[in-house]
């Protein structure tokens, strides 16, 4: 069976919005929603059809991908499609929510006959521009056999991880280093220019020895600069990602100290009127309190 070139894209942020681009400049014929209408403004200027709601996006689609803020938007979003059910559809859902979140979803639209994959990305907003992404999918072999063109379209891996919810759980993985990785590159480089070191030639050095990052490498520009936009993932995201996993290691059981001290900085940083920018910004709380 030839792989399905009609897609759907529910959420057109910064993630949604660059995966939405590539899909187009792949040769997939791709319809999008948002509930600002700015954002499918903009992206209606390369290629991307504009609907009137996540229902309207989905007709004639094989594939939808949902790339969302919050829980009860996937929530919202499952209900529409329940309401309005397209029978044989694949929903492949990006976002990092709570894996029962994802399984009552899943549940819902199977009753009407669609099949919802797990499957959330590593990269960040800049590396989705780039398609340098890596898809952590689980679910119905199946299905995801019939999304590997899509995701090739947007991705540069793909890893398929078998049961469902094994997306979220290799993400939560991931997020965790992501997070704590964020908050020592910051504290690295307050700590280089706090001595006199330049913030640039910290970074030139560290990138070439034992102590880098991908994180140092994709955050330490932004944070030696203290400019911390436009955002390539938000302040507020990451927060909400850092509780997602304390809550999953809490119920099975696992400390995690190392992200226990890291997570109060990104709500802190979060009150302190960062939650638009890139999570890069913790790097001021920490300037600020050393004095710079």
């Amino acid at each position: 069976m030839a792989a399905p070139r009609n897609a759907a894209m529910i959420g057109l942020g910064i993630m949604g919005g660059a995966i939405a681009r590539n899909l187009v400049a792949a040769g997939f014929a791709v319809s999008g929603y948002d509930v600002e209408a700015g954002k499918m403004e903009a992206l209606s200027r390369d290629g991307v059809r504009s609907a009137n709601s996540a229902a309207g996006a989905i007709g004639g689609a094989a594939i939808a991908l949902t790339s969302l803020p919050s829980v009860a938007a996937l929530e919202a979003i499952v209900a529409e499609f329940v309401a309005q059910p397209q029978p044989g559809l694949i929903v492949v859902e990006i976002s990092t929510f709570p894996i029962e979140a994802k399984e009552a979803a899943r549940d819902r639209l199977a009753v009407a006959g669609m099949t919802l994959l797990d499957c959330p990305l590593s990269g960040t907003g800049a590396q989705a521009v780039t398609k340098d992404l890596a898809v952590f999918a689980s679910g119905d072999e199946g299905a995801f056999g019939r999304c590997r063109d899509l995701f090739d379209g947007f991705a540069r891996v793909t890893h398929y991880l078998g049961a469902f919810g094994n997306g979220s759980r290799m993400k939560f993985v991931a997020n965790l280093l992501v997070a704590v990785h964020n908050v020592a590159a910051a504290e690295a480089i307050v700590l280089g220019t706090k001595a006199g070191l330049d913030p640039q030639r910290i970074l030139e050095v560290i990138s070439s020895g034992a102590g880098n990052s991908r994180v140092f490498e994709l955050r330490g520009p932004m944070m030696a600069r203290g400019v911390y936009t436009p955002p390539t993932a938000t302040m507020h995201v990451l927060e909400k990602d850092s509780g997602i996993i304390a809550d999953f290691a809490r119920a099975l059981g696992v400390d995690t100290p190392t992200l226990s001290a890291a997570a109060p900085l990104y709500g802190e940083a979060e009150a302190a009127g960062y939650a638009q920018e890139d999570v890069a910004a913790v790097h001021a709380l920490l300037a600020r309190r050393a004095g710079l």
